[in-house]
C-alpha cells in the first residue's frame, strides 16, 4: 500500500532537496496556481514574477517614505537652528516671550507658554505664578520625554492663549543641562486634535526643550 504524503512532509522533504526543482525541471512547468490578481490561473514562474514584483513594489514605498521622513526631519532642524540664531540675538538675558514669540513664528505653533518653580531663575514673577503650578511640577518631574496627546486635564493649558480652543499639546520639562530634576514646564498647543498626538517622535521636542531650557536658565 503506497502512502501519500502530506503537505508538511513534502515541504520538508523540498526544504531538505533544494536542488530538486534544478533535477526536475519539466515539473515546473506543469504547476498551476491561482494569482493574486484576477484570480486567474498562472504558471510556478509567473508566480514568482508576481510575488518579486510585488517585493519590489513595496520596497519602493517604504524608499518613498524614507525619503519623506529624511526630508521632514531636514526641515525640523532648519527651524530649529533658525529659532537658535533668533535666540543667540537676544541672549543678553533670559527673555521668556522674546523665545516664545521666536518659537511660535519659526515652528507655526498657534500658542504656547511657560512657567517655572525655581527660585533662582530670575524671571518676572508672573513666570512663577500659576493655580496649576503643582500639578505641572509634578508632571514635570515625572516625564522623562515630552508628553504629547490631548489636551483635556492637562496642567499648562490654562497658561496658553484662548484655552478652550487648544485640542491638543505638548508638555516639554525644562531641565538645567545635566540636571535630573525640572526646573520648568514648556507648552506648546494647537487646536489641531493630530498636531500633537501620542504616537508622534519626540526627539526634536526634547531638542526644543534643551534649548529653551538653556535660554531661560542660562
Amino acid at each position: 500500500m503506497t502512502v501519500t504524503p502530506d503537505a508538511h512532509s513534502v515541504a520538508l522533504y523540498l526544504e531538505d532537496h533544494p536542488n530538486f526543482f534544478e533535477d526536475h525541471p519539466d515539473l515546473i512547468a506543469s504547476f498551476k496556481l491561482t494569482t493574486a490578481l484576477g484570480g486567474r490561473t498562472v504558471s510556478l514562474q509567473e508566480r514568482q514574477v508576481e510575488v518579486l514584483r510585488e517585493k519590489i513594489r513595496n520596497l519602493e514605498l517604504q524608499l518613498v517614505n524614507q525619503s519623506r521622513f529624511a526630508k521632514d526631519n531636514d526641515n525640523i532642524m532648519v527651524k530649529i537652528h533658525q529659532w537658535t540664531l533668533k535666540l543667540l540675538a537676544t541672549r543678553s538675558e533670559p527673555q521668556p516671550e522674546a523665545m516664545l514669540d521666536s518659537l511660535r513664528g519659526v515652528f507655526n505653533v498657534p500658542t504656547a507658554s511657560l512657567r517655572v518653580w525655581d527660585s533662582a531663575v530670575a524671571l518676572p514673577p508672573m513666570w512663577h505664578e500659576a493655580p496649576d503650578l503643582e500639578a505641572a511640577k509634578t508632571l514635570a518631574s515625572q516625564q522623562a520625554n515630552p508628553y504629547c496627546g490631548l489636551s483635556s486635564a492637562k496642567p499648562g493649558v490654562a497658561w496658553l492663549t484662548n484655552p478652550d480652543s487648544v485640542k491638543s499639546i505638548a508638555l516639554i520639562p525644562l531641565r538645567a543641562t545635566g540636571a535630573a530634576t525640572s526646573f520648568g514646564l514648556l507648552v506648546l498647543g494647537s487646536q489641531d486634535a493630530a498636531r500633537f498626538t501620542a504616537e508622534m517622535d519626540t526627539h526634536f521636542l526634547r531638542q526644543i526643550g534643551e534649548i529653551a531650557s538653556a535660554t531661560v536658565h542660562g
